[in-house]
């Protein structure tokens, strides 16, 4: 017992050690990025070639050698009769958003879209590969905002949910004017939640007190270590309302198919059912779609790459890690089914 509560007192003593290291170099990055500009670029690949390597990869490990060289013949010959003609191929943009709590790849996708709405036309088509469960209303607001920007211009919008669209996941989706769901992505979730402790009690118990002092009658309605009140709390409730009326009323403009007050309750739907309440367009993959779109049209995935020191990067990683590791438990929380 003496060995393993020595054991347990070095292992607090390091997790602590290395809590302050990331701590500190987080704090370093945040104070080295302050008043700096914006450094990164565009990375700009065709996925077409990506496909192409993959088909000619196949025929070489499949076909036999007179196969092969019939094939190679007639892509060439389909390749020279396309150059003569003059075929111009539309252009579709694929962007990918991967999206946490705060909504963090907005950063990115800002750029990408003001980088493609330099050069696309209504004749071209972009295609968002979009994966979230949603997260800060003002942060998915912001995100949403720069999707409609492309809608305003005038260039199709398609979205593409593999795993989930869900709550500011499908703000953003709704935006499509066409969805493309896979079978089982999990869709909807048009409600809107905040909690947080109280330990008012506790700190009363042991004879402590915490003083709040505002200017404005509802500057604070719920606190963590305050007393709460039934005012406090109506209010905190109205906000929430108005927020989900806002929620709805934007889900609407952009699907005016929709039974809003149907959907807009905080469920969730598999795209199966999504599909049947008109969230989603179509059924499919991602992979499905562009492998599709690429036999007549021009792919290239935009993604713009933020250069990083290696203080920022560290926090990045550290930032990430406790995300994942809050949604990871706020799951669980929530009993989550898995099959």
């Amino acid at each position: 017992m003496e060995f393993f509560a020595e054991y347990m007192g070095f292992l607090a003593k390091t997790v602590t050690l290395l809590v302050a290291i990331i701590v500190l170099l987080v704090t370093i990055a945040a104070l080295r990025g302050k008043g700096r500009g914006l450094s990164g670029q565009l990375q700009v690949s065709k996925l077409n070639d990506f496909y192409k390597q993959l088909h000619q990869r196949l025929e070489q490990s499949v076909l036999n050698k007179d196969q092969l060289k019939a094939a190679l013949k007639a892509e060439a010959k389909a390749a020279k009769q396309d150059k003569k003609a003059g075929k111009s191929k539309p252009r579709v943009y694929v962007l990918d958003f991967d999206g946490d709590i705060k909504a963090s790849a907005t950063d990115h996708l800002r750029h990408e879209i003001t980088a493609l709405l330099s050069l696309a036309t209504p004749e071209d088509e972009v295609v968002l590969r979009l994966e979230s469960g949603g997260g800060m209303v003002h942060s998915y607001g912001l995100a949403a905002s720069q999707l409609a920007r492309i809608r305003q211009a005038g260039v199709p919008l398609t979205v593409c949910i593999d795993k989930v669209a869900a709550s500011g996941g499908y703000m953003m989706a709704c935006i499509g004017e066409k969805i493309i769901s896979a079978p089982f992505a999990v869709l909807g979730s048009i409600g809107v939640v905040a909690q947080l402790p109280n330990v008012h009690r506790l700190l009363k118990k042991h004879a402590i007190d915490f003083e709040v002092l505002t200017a404005g009658e509802y500057k604070r309605t719920l606190t963590v270590f305050g007393e709460n009140t039934d005012k406090g709390r109506e209010k905190f409730q109205e906000d929430l309302e108005t927020t989900h009326e806002l929620f709805k009323g934007f889900v609407a403009r952009y699907r005016p198919q929709l039974n809003i007050d149907e959907v807009a309750t905080g469920e969730v739907w598999l795209g199966l059912a999504a599909q049947d309440k008109q969230l989603v367009d179509q059924l499919g993959t991602s992979d499905e779609y562009l492998a599709e779109r690429a036999k007549s049209a021009e792919l290239f995935h935009l993604h713009f790459a933020e250069k990083k020191s290696l203080q920022e990067r560290v926090g990045l990683a550290a930032s990430t890690a406790l995300d994942r590791f809050a949604l990871t438990w706020l799951s669980r929380l929530n009993q989550q089914r898995f099959w």
